[in-house]
Formats: C-alpha cells, sequence, structure tokens
C-alpha cells in the first residue's frame, strides 16, 4: 500500500506498452519504465509524446538555478535553449518532424512587471516554435508575453497570448488569448500570421491547448485565467467556436486534447460545487460522456487522447492523491497494476499517449 503522502520523484519517467492493443488483465500487456533524466539539474517534467516516441518537457539545468525545455529521443535529451533570458518551457506534444511550441524568456524586463511564465525574474516570456535546433519567436496579439502548446503535423501552433489592453480582473500576469499561429514557406523565408479565436460571451480570458492535423483547436475560456470563477471548455474549428458542456457544474472546465477523428478530452465541473467535483470527459459528435473514476476515488481529469480513442489522466482521492488511469470502451485501469510489481514508482497521472501506446506519467517514490 503507497503512502498517501507522496513525495515527487525528480525525473521525468515514459511508461513504453510493448504490447498493443491494450489487455484488460496485466498478464496479458507487457510495460518497461524508461527514465529521460535531465539536463543535469535534479528535477525534469515530460509534457507530450508524439507517435515516433520523440518526447518534449523542461528541466533544471546544473545547480536548479534555470529550467529549460528538452527534445528526448532515443536516449538523447537536447536543450531547446531560450530567447536571450534565463529560462525557457515546453510542456505539450511535439509533431512528427519533432517542432516544438513553448515559451522562453527574453533578456528585457516585462514593462508591466509581469511574471507570466512564473520563473520569478520578471522578464518577458514569449511563445516561440522549435524546429531543426532554432528556436524562433511568434508574434503576440498586441501584448508582451505568450505560450505555445500543442503542434500539427501542418505547422500550426495553439496557444495563447496577451492582448494590448490588460483585463483588470486578473493578476497582473494573468491577460491571455487564445491563439493558433500558422506558419507557411514562402522563398525560404517562414511567415507567420496569428488569428485571435472567439471566447465564450462574457469571457475576457482564454487557452488553447492542443490542434489536430484538420486544424480543429481545443482549449477553454473563463472570467479570468486561474483566478475566475467560470470556465468553458471549447472546440474552435475555422474560427468559430462550440462549448462542449459540463457535468452541472461551471468549474472547472477545460478541454486538454484532441485527436484527429475530433474526439475531444478534459475535464468537466460536477454538482454540487467543491475542490473536487469534477470528471474527466470524452466529447464526441455532441456527445459529452463521463469517464468515472478508479475505484475509491472522487475525481479525475483526462489529460490525452490517441487515435483510436484510449484516454490517459489521473484519478484523484477525496485528499487529492492520483494514480495515473488508461480509459478504454468504458473501462478504466489503474496504470500501477500494469506495471512492474518490483517497481519503486507509483504513477500518479498518465499526461500524454501516442498512437504506439507510448504515455507518459508523472511517478512518485
Amino acid at each position: 500500500m503507497k503512502s498517501r503522502k507522496l513525495t515527487f520523484i525528480t525525473k521525468a519517467v515514459l511508461i513504453i506498452a510493448l504490447a498493443m492493443p491494450f489487455q484488460l488483465t496485466a498478464q496479458h500487456t507487457v510495460y518497461t519504465v524508461t527514465d529521460l533524466g535531465t539536463l543535469g539539474g535534479t528535477f525534469s517534467l515530460a509534457g507530450g509524446i508524439n507517435n515516433s516516441g520523440a518526447v518534449e518537457g523542461y528541466s533544471t539545468l546544473p545547480g536548479d538555478t534555470a529550467t529549460h525545455g528538452f527534445l528526448w529521443r532515443n536516449g538523447v535529451m537536447t536543450d531547446l535553449g531560450t530567447l536571450g533570458g534565463p529560462n525557457g518551457v515546453a510542456a505539450w506534444r511535439p509533431n512528427e518532424s519533432d517542432n516544438i511550441g513553448g515559451a522562453a524568456e527574453t533578456g528585457a524586463p516585462d514593462p508591466l512587471g509581469e511574471e507570466f511564465c512564473m520563473f520569478g525574474t520578471n522578464l518577458i516570456c514569449l511563445h516561440f516554435l522549435w524546429q531543426k535546433g532554432v528556436i524562433t519567436p511568434l508574434p503576440t496579439l498586441g501584448g508582451n508575453n505568450g505560450f505555445a502548446t500543442g503542434v500539427n503535423s501542418r505547422g500550426q501552433v495553439a496557444g495563447y497570448a496577451e492582448i494590448a489592453t490588460p483585463d483588470p480582473t486578473c493578476e497582473p500576469s494573468i491577460t491571455g488569448f487564445p491563439q493558433v499561429c500558422r506558419l507557411s514557406r514562402l522563398s525560404g523565408e517562414t511567415a507567420t500570421s496569428i488569428q485571435e479565436l472567439p471566447t465564450f460571451p462574457g469571457n475576457p480570458d482564454g487557452q488553447a491547448n492542443a490542434i489536430n492535423d484538420n486544424g480543429q483547436v481545443v482549449g477553454f475560456s473563463g472570467l479570468c485565467i486561474g483566478e475566475g470563477l467560470e470556465r468553458h471548455a471549447l472546440l474552435w474549428q475555422s474560427g468559430v467556436m462550440t462549448d462542449l458542456g459540463n457535468f452541472g457544474g461551471m468549474r472547472p472546465n477545460a478541454a486538454f486534447d484532441i485527436n484527429n477523428q475530433g474526439q475531444v478530452v478534459g475535464i468537466a465541473g460536477l454538482l454540487p460545487p467543491g475542490p473536487l467535483s469534477f470528471h474527466a470527459f470524452l466529447w464526441q459528435n455532441d456527445v459529452l460522456t463521463d469517464l468515472g473514476t478508479l475505484p475509491g476515488d472522487v475525481a479525475s481529469i483526462g489529460d490525452s487522447i490517441k487515435s483510436k480513442g484510449q484516454v490517459v489522466g489521473g484519478s484523484f482521492d477525496v485528499d487529492f492523491n492520483g494514480r495515473a488511469f488508461l480509459w478504454q470502451n468504458g473501462v478504466m485501469i489503474d496504470l500501477n497494476t500494469l506495471t512492474p510489481a518490483d517497481s519503486p514508482l507509483f504513477l500518479i497521472e498518465a499526461l500524454n499517449i501516442n498512437s504506439r501506446g507510448q504515455s507518459l506519467a508523472m511517478p512518485c517514490r
């Protein structure tokens, strides 16, 4: 029995499923667990994995005084660098060309004293696209800061960026709007354009989290990111917004991932409202399905979905102790029951899954 007071492990971990499709009994599934290492510091966290097994995430450097994004492939961890400042981060999924969206500090102080990327430096933090070893800042919506999230196979990037006028209801560091950046090649040059996406009526702020190869974007909007009472899980298609609904609660509601079949996963609020009144959802063709929880738990989060509809995420008890899960065809399985019995790791949340059944998880000892 694992302790209810869990201590996070200090390195990122990749769970690799060697036998797919997923079986409902542990003896029919063989998993290995791979420690991805760090960029020299004592902490790293993997955020996303593509279908060829490349992983993006972020790690501290030697001395743990700075953080950089990384690309991990075949045992090699590559530092993504920054835009002139000390820190950077990447936390979603690379596309199949290993292109990565993230955010990195510049060397310039933020004129409003904001902490957009929360590194404690008060430096401007810009969204970027990293490809073939080159990190390129992306345009904003008139403000100083931005954060790029998912990247699709067409080079389109989802994320959020500040507008010129701050939201007075927010903390100074939180003034973002959803965005999509579309990249194309013109005479050997990289041309970028940015499209501001609509939020739910009355919501001044929002965030785009993922984009599929059809250009469909998912995320959320609310009265204020991080501080608001009301949130809506959203799907944008050709610039048109669709509210995905909820299970009666107005928060927290957010969409985190979408596959090329248009299936969406995320988190939806329950009634009565409370700090743990939310369940993972699967949305498809205007139908919102409650994925439930693992036995004995009260809340869950759906983090990622693969092309065949398998979902991974975390299930939580009343003390918010988590267990990583894999959901398929109405059945939620604790991933800890599918790892080697002698493993010293306990998996508290699965963050991403690819078409090969490889999944990233947040572990503790």
